[in-house]
């Protein structure tokens, strides 16, 4: 299934899409529907099969995920990103462990609004990222079981306002701008994905492809990842964990590329879709 929260003729609902519509689920928020498990998926089910739907161009898409507990993100998780950070960046040392970090909900943004650029800085980079949705509460999940915490799939663009990232010993700050995390177009549940770490991934700017890689390049799998983040903290339905990125990110070019106004900003990942958004300048306060 392919999950979303929409706004329709009505309200903002959430929904389940099938071919080109969508259908009302009655729930009060995302994270509530996955908090029911199995019963919430056989509901959103029924409401494909039954309800009348409204058509899905007709609706605006929001981020399927809008108030998470937890928006997490790994760094350095694909070898061919630490090879071109390290070949720009002198000194840098790749993580030993697994290196996590909060970007704050209130950055999160739809799949096809803009992305805004601070007055603060001039460099703004892109990050296509396979991002992973828990669908149960769990704490200490061993890897070969952490597919069963995981309600589905989306795909993050891990917006980075780099000079921020360097202003501190965390990247938090540059990772947490306002709409710099965008999130969709829909969750798409694991029996309709089939294998995760089998994908290919892209970024465009411009309609150039700037990434290209796979989810196969993965350092610490999905499992992995689950599994390392449930030692720490309980993990939540809807909680959302950005899985990392492959080479080809604007600050590691020579000479580094950074986004600007009027720029597009398309990232694809398989069997998932895309989502697509024009960068725009913030107007200060």
């Amino acid at each position: 299934m392919r999950l979303v929260t929409y706004t329709g003729a009505f309200a903002r609902r959430i929904g389940v899409v099938r071919e080109d519509r969508v259908f009302a689920v009655s729930t009060p928020s995302m994270e509530a529907l996955l908090a029911e498990g199995a019963v919430g998926m056989a509901r959103a089910a029924e409401a494909a099969d039954t309800g009348t739907g409204e058509p899905l161009a007709d609706v605006q898409l929001h981020a399927p995920v809008t108030n998470p507990r937890k928006f997490l993100a790994i760094a350095a998780n694909y070898q061919s990103h630490i090879d071109e950070v390290m070949a720009s960046m002198p000194g840098y040392v790749p993580p030993e462990y697994q290196r996590w970090f909060v970007k704050l909900p209130t950055s999160i943004n739809g799949p096809y609004d803009p992305i805004l650029m601070p007055p603060e800085s001039e460099q703004i980079d892109w990050e296509v990222e396979l991002a992973v949705v828990i669908g149960r509460r769990c704490r200490r999940v061993p890897a070969e079981r952490a597919h069963e915490v995981v309600a589905g799939y989306t795909i993050c663009n891990d917006v980075s306002v780099r000079d921020w990232q360097k202003r501190s010993p965390t990247i938090m700050l540059g990772k947490s701008f306002d709409t710099h995390g965008p999130l969709g177009p829909w969750i798409v549940t694991p029996d309709e994905l089939g294998d995760p770490h089998a994908l290919r991934l892209r970024c465009l700017v411009n309609g150039e492809v700037v990434q290209n890689g796979s989810t196969s390049e993965l350092i610490n799998n999905v499992w992995e990842q689950i599994a390392y983040l449930s030692t720490v903290c309980t993990l939540e339905p809807g909680d959302v964990l950005a899985t990392g990125t492959p080479k080809g990110t604007g600050g590691s070019m020579k000479p580094p590329r950074f986004l600007k106004a009027g720029d597009r900003v398309r990232c694809e990942i398989e069997h998932i879709g895309a989502i697509e958004a024009e960068v725009q300048r913030e107007r200060p306060a």
